[in-house]
């Protein structure tokens, strides 16, 4: 039983009790119709709960790891071992006052936002957790997933724009360049995982690697689609466009209070995102051995955060590189890399190694 026919069994069965003891008054809640609607807001709610889950335990454990990096213990005070530290920050910037810049453009300034936190919620209707444990399997899952995250470069230029502020515009610029710089070769990355796959679904794509995960054909692409994956949601030594040391905070310098913890929210969503594409690419999704005593979504969640936590591994280990150094990364190293990773996956499927 997967997620969709779990929740339409539960909402059958909760509205069947509800008729019966109000029959007259509640038919229309039975049709099949509006079961299916009900399904679809429950399944999002569910969604949005295990993601917002998420966002607070990476942000927990990336808290914890760098503080040990750094020979530090990191929260340790509210709640067991800190986990509730994240809940008082948040309420925190949740209960700060909503301010509105002078000059501003007021709808643009909304919108801008909005919309860059509604595409990237959307993406998380796109990532199983496994065979029985998704909102949507559609055929082109990685392709619509990459057109979802490709919109965030123009909702950060304009928000930057909006707030008649030069740091913020500087940083939006950059998010901007940086984002269409690295998109291409991460696009590219994944060619040779689709050629090998034979296919876009995500599902399609683990299962194809029961024997042999891709990271051993494609280990080329996989590093390329880090290093694409990390400048595209900015995070070190890719976090240019939040530069503290030169532009304040960057694009998100007049976002406060519920807005700044919204975008934090997003920041590690789309990581969350991130992550999850690289296993369900390379490392064979939920695959794993011992399934009969080790559900798949563990094994997919474990390998989400040990990637995550080599993130966090290199935020504490790497500087951040200057904006030409970027820009010259993405466009004459990697883009060039790309092309001989899709060559070498059309070797390894016509020799039929794959």
């Amino acid at each position: 039983m997967d997620l969709y026919e779990f929740i339409e069994y539960f909402i059958t069965m909760v509205i069947g009790w509800i008729d019966q003891w109000v029959p007259s008054q509640l038919d229309f809640l039975i049709a099949d119709t509006a079961i299916h609607a009900y399904v679809v807001l429950g399944m999002g709610a569910f969604i949005m709960v295990i993601a917002l889950l998420n966002v607070v335990m990476m942000i927990w454990v990336e808290r914890k790891f760098i503080a040990r990096l750094m020979d530090r213990r990191g929260p340790t005070e509210v709640g067991f071992a800190g986990l509730l530290q994240n809940v008082a920050d948040g309420l925190k910037l949740f209960l700060k006052e909503v301010i509105h810049p002078q000059g501003t453009d007021r709808f643009v300034y909304a919108m801008s936002l909005v919309l860059y936190i509604g595409s990237s919620v959307t993406v998380l209707a796109l990532v199983p957790m496994s065979d029985r444990f998704f909102m949507a399997d559609v055929q082109g899952g990685v392709f619509m997933i990459f057109a979802i995250f490709t919109l965030a470069p123009f909702f950060i230029f304009v928000a930057a724009w909006s707030q008649n502020n030069k740091f913020s515009l500087i940083g939006g610029m950059r998010s901007a360049a940086q984002m269409i710089s690295y998109e291409i070769p991460l696009m590219l990355s994944v060619v040779g995982v689709v050629l090998m796959a034979g296919s876009l679904s995500i599902s399609t794509i683990v299962h194809a690697q029961q024997s042999i995960w891709f990271i051993i054909p494609s280990f080329l692409g996989f590093f390329i689609f880090i290093i694409g994956m990390l400048a595209e949601v900015e995070r070190t030594p890719f976090d240019l466009p939040e530069a503290e040391a030169e532009l304040v905070e960057g694009w998100t310098t007049e976002f406060g209070s519920i807005r700044f913890g919204l975008i934090m929210f997003v920041a590690y969503l789309r990581g969350y995102v991130g992550c999850a594409l690289a296993v369900f690419l390379f490392f064979g999704g939920w695959n794993g051995v011992l399934l009969e005593y080790i559900p798949p979504e563990v094994w997919f969640m474990g390998k989400v955060y040990i990637l995550f936590m080599i993130w966090v591994w290199l935020r504490a280990s790497v500087p951040r590189i200057r904006i030409d150094q970027l820009l010259e990364i993405g466009w004459k190293r990697l883009l060039p890399l790309a092309f001989v990773n899709i060559v070498v996956a059309v070797i390894f499927f016509e020799m039929g190694w794959i």
